[in-house]
């Protein structure tokens, strides 16, 4: 069944709500909540409904859509006068007039605001100032004749003129231009090949289409005095990100002026804007501001910086540079790498390969992005493939990497299930890469069979007591031949460590495989490891895609794959003719076991007995099945689908700029955990800390620049332990001496309005 029909059949039942011309309203806690709009039964967008601006703005485009008056008010809980006020708000006054009463200025506070405007703004409520326009229009149509009074096609194109779309006016901005106009600085001239670094100035290796000098805008270059900004509480993510690794700088290297959308992206990931068309919704002054930009652009801009940097095909050496300065940093862990493969959904129409869905047990079409962690949720490593994703080649290249980046010791790999194999497992050996896992297929019966005196070692996990069983388990695995020279490799016999985990609450019992490559982990170790492997990666995951858009994937495109092989259809074909033989010769074999031949009189078989005939039956069809057997075995496992009729080739998403956005993401979250860790003074508890930070990233607060510095100044929260902890932090990040390409320093407080 569509997805149109599902929605039309929920539709005004509960919390779904049927608005016409194709628009559903899904609001699951009420007329003054977050909800989904659907149009056509695809989501269009997600509205926040408690917020007046928003439901304005919303009950506007809804009107201009041709949506019923009274519909729209009972599900808004608004009455008829109220919405024709909206758009008649917004049709004389513009869209400033359907939000405010006057236009604010940016640096001064409200109460001094409404002093200084107070001649401007017009007097009374607008709605008052409606009726009596139309007091007004009414008496002015008084005395005019039915045909004067006419809504004739050249008054309604110029009344459609006048009600411009409020997405259009919402995106209006004003165009962003490369160079300063007279009196202000000029554009710092950088080399792309030169990284600046406080005082000094580092070689970097410079690519080949941006070894000229390039004029690149510098973040924060327009000085200004104390401006309101309600996107302060991103500042301190900003900070992180540029004092403690080389992220501003390898933006201008390898981007230039391309900076810019990654600072914008940085601001989606930490107030959780899944789109970039939801960015016509913020204050572009204000982000624009916390961000270092004169303004925050229109969409159709935004999409032309973005488009710029996909262009260039950079991700890999952003990437590989990225993960590597997290490592040689000290800013994610080395000793447990957590790995497992997340399903990225493609809803679109071209032909793509499935990836599996855990949730749905089932396969979908999509990717699997194969994220590795840390023991604090940490995301060291990422890489998005095709189709199901290769877990157990990514656990070798890891291997490998840790490796190259002269670890020392070797950090050991926990992954789940998919990776149990003797073949896996000798590689792994082989190649001294340790591991931790569950052992797969795991005799329950004998596991129960222990006995209880044999657990010596105990451990407790989040309240939960455990025993411990200790043995080995000695594997052998012998290779395949080699198809090209036909070689076989000698068997390899080796042990892994196997550990019995026994739960005292439960009185369940599982096993865990280990191949510690001579790093002497202790039983305790081990299973720790394994036991916070859905702490560190399963919920990790799940708090990213709940707080931060890591699903979101801007500018899809699609290409040939490479993977043009499939499972060879005619394999299953042959199967169920195998399947439909055997089981008709089952039948055919009990009836005959039913019969007994009918004998002549000279004691020989009568030729038509049905002991006779089924005996012949069943001859010819064991030569079927038998041929049938033959034909299957012939044939080849996979085959390409160009060779094949009736088969659509598959088609590769790009990467390039999801890859682009969850770098931006990644560093976010990274620098979530960071700040984390330095308000551990005021609160103990991780959850009392996130609260605590969340509650910070959506503080207002003023911005000033002059030519040294960049200081942000945050709104106190109420709470006094809150506000304790917030002023401590932002002490701390002042210390840490962030400074910008350009040489300014950075400075965060807290305090009350500078105004």
């Amino acid at each position: 069944m569509a997805q149109g029909e599902l929605l039309a059949q929920e539709a005004n039942q509960g919390n779904r709500f049927d608005l016409g011309k194709g628009y559903f309203l899904h609001l699951p806690r009420g007329p003054r909540s977050q909800g989904d709009l659907y149009y056509q039964g695809f989501l269009s967008k997600r509205v926040n409904l408690a917020d007046k601006a928003e439901r304005r703005i919303l009950v506007v485009e809804l009107l201009q859509k041709k949506i019923s008056q009274t519909i729209l008010s009972e599900v808004m809980n608004l009455s008829r006068q109220t919405l024709h006020n909206y758009r008649e708000s917004y049709r004389t006054f513009g869209i400033n007039g359907l939000l405010n009463g006057y236009s604010p200025s940016r640096s001064m506070s409200e109460e001094l605001q409404r002093r200084i405007h107070v001649d401007k703004r017009r007097p009374g409520s607008k709605a008052r100032e409606l009726e009596s326009l139309r007091s007004a229009q009414k008496a002015q149509n008084a005395g005019a004749t039915q045909d004067e009074l006419a809504w004739d096609g050249e008054a309604a194109a110029i009344y459609s003129l006048e009600e411009s779309a409020i997405e259009e006016a919402l995106c209006a901005v004003q165009p962003v231009t490369e160079v300063f106009q007279d009196g202000e600085p000029p554009l710092i001239e950088m080399h792309l090949d030169v990284e600046q670094s406080g005082n000094q100035t580092t070689a970097l290796p410079s690519l080949s289409d941006t070894a000229a000098a390039q004029v690149i805008e510098l973040p924060y270059a327009d000085n200004h005095d104390w401006e309101a900004s309600r996107y302060a509480g991103i500042f301190p993510v900003l900070m992180v990100l540029i004092s403690q690794s080389q992220w501003m700088q390898r933006l201008f290297r390898l981007f230039g002026n391309g900076w810019r959308i990654f600072l914008v992206f940085a601001l989606m990931a930490v107030r959780n804007i899944r789109s970039v068309e939801q960015l016509k919704h913020d204050r572009r002054g204000e982000a624009g501001r916390i961000l270092g930009l004169k303004q925050l652009p229109g969409v159709d801009t935004l999409w032309s910086w973005f488009h710029d940097v996909a262009g260039k095909y950079r991700s890999g050496a952003l990437l590989k540079g990225f993960f590597a300065d997290q490592v040689r940093c000290g800013l994610v862990g080395t000793r447990l790498w957590f790995t497992d493969g997340h399903l990225l959904p493609y809803s679109g129409q071209d032909k793509v390969h499935a990836a599996w869905s855990t949730q749905r047990r089932m396969p979908m079409p999509g990717q699997t992005n194969l994220v590795t962690c840390d023991e604090q949720g940490r995301v060291v490593y990422f890489e998005i493939q095709e189709g199901l994703g290769n877990l157990r080649a990514q656990i070798l290249k890891l291997g490998e990497y840790a490796r190259q980046q002269s670890l020392g010791t070797m950090p050991v790999h926990v992954f789940d299930r998919e990776g149990d194999g003797l073949e896996f497992f000798s590689e792994l050996v082989r190649s001294r890469t340790p591991f931790i896992t569950w052992e797969k297929n795991a005799n329950q019966a004998r596991l129960m069979a222990l006995q209880a005196d044999d657990f010596t070692h105990s451990v407790q996990m989040n309240g939960t007591d455990y025993r411990l069983l200790e043995q080995t388990r000695a594997c052998q695995y012998q290779p395949s031949a080699d198809p090209d020279t036909g070689t076989i490799e000698p068997l390899h016999s080796f042990d892994l460590r196997r550990m019995v985990l026994w739960n005292l609450r439960t009185d369940h019992r599982i096993s865990v495989l280990c191949g510690d490559a001579d790093l002497a982990l202790s039983p305790e170790i081990v299973v720790a490891g394994m036991l916070s492997r859905w702490g560190a990666s399963e919920n990790t995951f799940k708090h990213i895609k709940a707080r931060h858009p890591y699903h979101y994937h801007p500018g899809f495109g699609v290409g040939v794959s490479e993977k043009q092989d499939i499972a060879n259809p005619a394999i299953k074909g042959l199967g169920a003719q195998i399947s439909t033989a055997q089981n008709g010769l089952a039948k055919l074999y009990k009836k005959f076991a039913k019969t007994q031949p009918i004998l002549n009189q000279d004691g020989s078989e009568r030729t038509n007995s049905l002991h006779r005939r089924l005996a012949d039956v069943i001859a010819v069809n064991e030569a079927k099945l038998k041929q049938l057997k033959l034909d299957k075995a012939a044939l080849p496992e996979r085959v390409d689908v160009a060779g094949l009729t009736d088969y659509r080739s598959f088609k590769a998403i790009d990467n390039e700029g999801k890859n682009l956005f969850d770098f931006v993401t990644t560093s976010v979250w990274n620098a979530r955990r960071q700040l984390l860790d330095l308000l551990f003074d005021g609160y103990a508890r991780d959850n009392d800390r996130v609260d605590l930070l969340y509650a910070i990233f959506n503080c207002h607060g003023w911005i000033r620049c002059d030519a040294q510095w960049v200081v942000v100044r945050m709104e106190p929260l109420q709470q006094p332990a809150r506000r304790y902890a917030q002023e401590h932090l932002c002490r701390k990040l002042t210390g840490l001496g962030a400074r910008i390409p350009g040489g300014k320093w950075l400075r965060i407080e807290v305090g009350e309005s500078p105004v």
